[in-house]
Order: structure tokens, then sequence, then C-alpha cells
């Protein structure tokens, strides 16, 4: 090489980082879709097994209450290790930590379908939970890193798609392998998605070579204020309500040790004297990161005990299959993902077509009409009766998400986001499982309230009792039975329709519950201010 070339080479800048700027990487969208295949496939992972758990129950010898454990094992690993994304990115690199997740999550799958007792399977679905935090949180850090400002309306409203329709989606895709094949392949089939991934991440991906690595001593105290904290109260509410809440003595201690826990964590993360938080919760002096994370809370609450709430009404009150009902729930599904679409449409841009704030309170209006339609179903409803709110419900869905999710990172510092997408995350999860806990209490004590109250009015001197206790009667006479057994199987019917009712009556308090709360929250919507534009695409180490 000539000496001219020699300087030519020596004086001519370095080529661009892929990381340096957002939409450098030119191989962004295939990204994009490592990233999505990832998050759907830990989204999908948490309802998919639902409805595989009583084949599981009787291969595994398991009772009813022990196999619970294959899904509470999961939730608690995840949300354990969800707030400290922030320090495993940071720590070890975004793209190394972010492949490693997805390659621990496949491989505990894998484990999963090969497990061959309970304690096995519970012991890999916590290796699995541990995996599958990252595969939110570090995911949508990374998108923000990799789009254009422009972009991030349509490209967070694509990735948002997956986790509001998956849980969904879970119910129906288990049901029909659980019928077709065997619950182990409710666990195979994350193998090849999840190698498809972990290529395309791992092929495509590059650390921005500007973020700033985390150096210095490991914040061991948080560690352990966070496990046992975060830890304890996932166990309460998962256990709770089977447990009779604090009547058992065991959730009487966890939720002391979940409560001091807490308190302590959050004292220690942010004393002068700890120079390296675990969890920094500083970033929620910003008013829109803590206003988006309370309205994630509603929206898991929402979100989730809606997918636990319609399965049992349908089954138990309708007679609907776990087929059925996933099928049910469908036209909610595409729905989301419609609206999902169009308001990507509408937010992306430098600036928006529309204020987030009216489509977040479009998405609560319509999610209230939904639950409203849902309080008022009757024992005579069927699937057609279902289906409209079930629409409304995903529409609503669809408007939420992506606005509420874009205002909670819009006006956040490069090294906030990573931290901000962890705590999202995390109060999205947790914001379910108090839903789910909170909803089946609420569920079963209203139930025994109602049977109370329509007991009261089966009494001899009450004649629309008697006359249809009295045609009872004669009806099981003229089929041949006895006056003393027609009696008694009159009276078991009566029990019957009386249970049913109780049940219906129920549900319906329990879809107005949620009514409720979303009514309750709306205001706070009005903490997050209007943007000039998209939030911009930032590092998030």
């Amino acid at each position: 090489m000539s000496t001219t070339a020699i300087r030519r080479s020596e004086a001519a800048p370095p080529p661009p980082a892929a990381s340096a700027e957002p939409g450098a990487y030119p191989y962004r969208w295939l990204i994009l879709l490592g990233l999505i295949t990832a998050a759907v496939m830990e989204v999908l992972d948490t309802t998919i097994i639902v409805v595989a758990m009583p084949q599981m129950s009787g291969n595994l010898g398991a009772t009813p209450e022990e196999i619970a454990w294959v899904s509470t094992s999961y939730i608690l690993a995840n949300v354990v290790v969800l707030p400290m994304t922030a320090f495993f990115a940071a720590t070890f690199g975004r793209k190394r930590y972010l492949t490693f997740s997805i390659i621990l999550f496949v491989v505990a799958s894998f484990l999963c379908g090969t497990a061959s007792s309970l304690g096995e399977l519970v012991l890999w679905r916590l290796v699995q939970g541990a995996g599958g935090a990252a595969l939110l949180s570090t995911a949508q850090a990374t998108i923000r890193q990799i789009f254009k400002r422009e972009e991030q309306g349509m490209v967070q409203a694509i990735f948002l798609l997956g986790i509001i329709v998956a849980p969904t989606l879970g119910p129906t895709l288990g049901g029909w392998i659980t019928d077709n094949y065997a619950w182990s392949w409710c666990f195979f089939i994350n193998v090849p998605i999840g190698i498809v991934s972990a290529l395309l991440v791992s092929t495509f991906l590059n650390d921005d070579p500007s973020a700033v690595r985390r150096s210095g001593p490991v914040d061991w105290s948080g560690i352990a204020l966070l496990i046992a904290g975060v830890g304890s109260l996932q166990y309460v509410l998962e256990e709770g309500n089977k447990k009779d809440w604090f009547a058992d003595p065991m959730i009487g201690f966890l939720s002391v040790i979940a409560a001091v826990s807490l308190i302590g964590l959050v004292l220690w993360e942010l004393s002068p004297r700890n120079k390296h938080p675990v969890v920094e919760f500083r970033v929620l002096k910003n008013r829109e990161l803590a206003a988006s994370i309370f309205l994630f809370v509603v929206l898991g609450f929402g979100l989730f005990g809606g997918a636990y709430l319609f399965p049992l009404f349908t089954q138990t009150l309708l007679g609907f299959t776990p087929t059925e009902t996933g099928l049910a729930m469908l036209p909610g599904g595409l729905a989301t993902a419609v609206m999902a679409v169009a308001c990507g449409m509408m937010l992306n841009g430098k600036k928006p077509l529309v204020d987030p704030r009216i489509l977040i309170f479009a998405g609560m209006g319509l999610f209230i009409l939904a639950m409203w339609d849902l309080g008022h179903l009757t024992t005579a409803a069927g699937e057609a009766d279902a289906r409209f709110p079930l629409i409304i419900r995903g529409l609503a869905m669809g408007l939420l998400f992506t606005p509420i999710n874009n205002a909670a990172f819009g006006s956040l510092k490069p090294q906030e986001a990573q931290q901000a997408a962890g705590l999202v995350n995390l109060s999205r999860q947790l914001g379910g499982s108090f839903g789910i806990a909170l909803i089946s209490t609420y569920l079963t004590r209203h139930v025994q309230y109602h049977r109370a109250d329509l007991v009261a009015n089966m009494y001899a001197g009450n004649p629309e009792f008697q006359s249809r206790y009295q045609g009872m009667v004669a009806t099981l006479v003229q089929h041949g039975s006895s006056l003393m057994d027609a009696q008694k199987g009159a009276y078991a019917l009566m029990d019957r329709m009386l249970m049913r009712q109780a049940s219906m009556l129920a549900y319906n308090d329990s879809w107005l519950l949620i009514l409720v709360s979303f009514a309750a929250v709306a205001p706070a919507v009005l903490l997050l201010r209007k943007p000039k534009g998209n939030a911009a695409p930032v590092d998030m180490h």
C-alpha cells in the first residue's frame, strides 16, 4: 500500500457505529422482529399453560393447589428480576444480557417440557421466569434506541400489540395444543421461536459504544430487600385468596415481610449513602412516568383481571369449552390489533396527529362501556351477547397502551429509560396479580352474599317460590319419581338455580368493580403534559 493511501486511511474518520444514532441500524426491522417474537413468547407463556394445568396435574400426580405453583413460580421469578433488568443491562451490556435471557428462557422451556415431576417443573419455571423478565423491558429500551423519533409511534404500537393480544390468544392456543398433543408442547413451542429470536438479536443488534457501563460495588442489600419484598408480595397476591388471606399465619407473616422490605428498599435506594442503587427510584420524580406507571397498574388490573374472569364465566355458567372460550375472545383481540395499529399511525411522525391524552380518555370511555355491558349479562347470555362488549374492550386496549407507553418515556433522560422500562413492566405485572387476587376474592364473597340474599326468599310463605316448587314436584312425579323423591329433587333443582343466579350476580359485580377502578383513575391522565412531539429514541444504559 502506498504512503498516500496509508495517510488517507489514517485521516479518514471511522465508520459510524450502528447504534450511534437512532435509525442508523440498517437491519432494525429484523431486530424488531427478534424483539417482538421474544416478547410475545414471554407474555404468551403466562397464559398458554392455564388450560393445560388439569392435564399436568393428572400426569404429575399433583393436587390443584400444588399444580398452581407452575404458574406462581414463573411470576415470582419474573417480578423479582424485572426491576433489576436495568442493573444487568448496564453491567453486562444490553445485547449480551438480552441474548443470554432469550437463550435461558428457551433452555428452561425445553427442560419444563421434559420434566417428570412437579418439583422439577417448578424449578425450571423459576429459571424461565427469571429469563423472561428481560424480554419485555430490555426489548422496549432497545426499540427506543434503534428507531428514529418519528418512527416510535408505529413501532411501539406494533411491539405492544403482541403484549396486549398474547394473553387473549394464550388460552385458545393452549387448549388446542393440549387437546391435540400433550401439555409438554406448550413449552416445546418456545424452542424454535426462541432460537430465531436469539439469532436475530445476536446477529444484528450492537451495543452503543458511547453507553456507560456500570462499575463499582454491587448493591447486595438492595437486591436482598427487593427479593424479599417483591417475592413476598407476589406470593401473598397469588396465594392469599386460596388460604383465606390473613386467617393463614404464613400470609400474615409474608405480608409483614413484604411491607417492611419494600419500605426498606425505597429508603435504602434513595439514601445518599447508597452510591450504586440496584433500582433507581429517582426516575419517578418524572411526572409523566409516575402517572403512566399508576395507569399501567390499572391497565394490568383490567387486562389480566378480565382475561381471568371471562373464561371462568363462560366455562362455569355458559358451559363453554376452553377452545370455545378462546374463540369468543378472538374478535376482541383482533379489535385490539386494528386499533393499536391505527393508534400508532396517529402518534407516528415528529408531531402526533392527535393529543395522546384524548386517545387515553377515549380508550377509558370505551373500556367503561364494555365493562358496563359485561356487568349486565344474564344467565341466558350466549357468545353473541358477549362478543360486542369484548370487541369494545379490545378497541379500548388498543387505544390505551401505546399513548400511555409513549408518555412514560417521552421526557426521560437517556440513562433513565432502561430503569423506567423495568418499572413500567413491573407495574403492569403487579397490577395484573393484584387484579386477579382482588377479583377472585371479590367474586367468592359476592357469590356467598347473593346466595344468602336469594335464600332468604325461599320460604313456604312466598307464593312465587311455592308456585315454582310445586310445579317442579309435579313434573318430577309425572316422570316417575315418588312424591318424597320429587320433593327432594325439586329442592335440589331450586338450589342449583339459586347458585347459578348468585354466581351470575357476582360476575356482574366483578365487571362493575373493574369499571369503577378505571373511572377512579381517569383524572391521572391530566397529569400527562401535551407532547410537542414523539419521545426521542435514546440509549438506555
